[in-house]
């Protein structure tokens, strides 16, 4: 398994890492993604390390907590051997100070979700959401608490924008704070906004990509046809609404030219979309999850081989969607081109 700096740390972390999502099974969102149990998640940690994959990342949503639960229980001793990244900020009950990253919110997340996975720190504790109504400095000042009291060792957020990250940056610099040192984000081949201003962000300031619903929210599996209705069992016919939007005709259009190189390649649909995503210029590790063994090998068949110059070049041409603006005149205008090459060519 390759193995990759996590952004601006002396953190290595595996290229593919596993999303405890599917473990724990409470709730109608989690209930359907899955429903692992101590036993079976027991073995499906255990191909993980046999792998490579030592990165188990989870959050405390997940299944109303129970997902942290089955994954401290099913690493055990193997505890030491591994990296464990979970999240804190989204909604965990009706009260005033049940969200957001407060002091009192973020402390308590912490000392819950050590609880439950059953551990003294935690490796990498992200923000899983941008909150409007604390102010920057306490969000920082508590987290550079934590890592003095040994509750976590690094920081990263989810799902903010480029202003709200930047604004983390330059205030973490100013005071000496731990930086984020890792951003989780949505990225897929039907899905590449993160390239606009999230990624040459990245460039710039050292912040990894840890890649969440790197198949398009389950869309790109190859079960998911033209003019086809979505097959039985799917999550998607539960799920559909809570994740990314997609644009059906981009979505047909991707899957057939993966399923053209995967007729060339002896590889699957999902192998080629994941392998695509380890290419991408400042992804640290794409976060794939399984219901079972069976799933887990499919995904961790996407590592170790290469796709060629052509077929990553006909996978960019059918994913590429027109920039948004300010971007637009930076590819359409020689004169804006020569100020911003490509992220790769600086």
């Amino acid at each position: 398994m390759e193995h990759r700096t996590l952004g601006r740390s002396g953190l290595r972390v595996p290229v593919l890492g596993f999303g405890a999502g599917t473990f724990g099974g409470r709730g109608e969102l989690f209930g359907a993604w899955g429903s692992t149990d101590v036993a079976a998640a027991r073995d499906i940690v255990a191909r993980c390390l046999d792998a490579g994959v030592t990165l188990f990342d989870t959050a405390d949503v997940y299944s109303e907590g129970a997902s942290e639960e089955v994954l401290g229980a099913a690493l055990g001793r193997r505890r030491d051997e591994v990296l464990i990244s979970t999240k804190a900020a989204l909604p965990i009950g009706p009260g005033p100070n049940d969200a957001g990253t407060s002091r009192q919110h973020l402390r308590r997340a912490v000392h819950d979700a050590l609880r439950r996975l059953g551990t003294d720190h935690i490796d990498l504790f992200q923000l899983h959401a941008y909150d409007a109504f604390t102010p920057v400095d306490e969000v920082l000042s508590t987290l550079d608490q934590l890592v003095a009291d040994g509750a976590i060792r690094y920081v990263g957020v989810s799902n903010h924008s480029g202003w709200q990250l930047m604004r983390a940056l330059e205030r973490a610099d100013q005071h000496g704070w731990p930086r984020c040192v890792a951003h989780q984000v949505y990225y897929s081949l039907i899905g590449r906004d993160y390239e606009w201003d999230l990624m040459p962000l990245a460039a710039e300031e050292g912040v990894g990509a840890l890649v969440w619903s790197p198949l398009g929210w389950g869309r790109l599996t190859g079960r998911v046809r033209r003019g086809a209705p979505l097959p039985e069992g799917s999550r998607l016919h539960t799920t559909a609404a809570a994740g990314p939007p997609v644009d059906d005709q981009l979505l047909h259009d991707v899957v057939d030219v993966l399923e053209a190189i995967a007729g060339e390649t002896g590889r699957t649909v999902p192998q080629i979309a994941l392998n695509w995503l380890t290419t991408r210029p400042t992804v640290s590790s794409v976060i794939v999850g399984a219901r079972d063994l069976d799933q887990l090998e499919q995904n961790l068949g996407a590592v170790g081989w290469d796709l060629d110059d052509d077929q990553l070049a006909r996978l960019d041409a059918v994913s590429r969607r027109p920039a948004p603006y300010p971007h637009f005149p930076y590819e359409r205008q020689e004169g804006f081109a020569r100020l911003n090459p490509p992220i790769a060519a600086r």
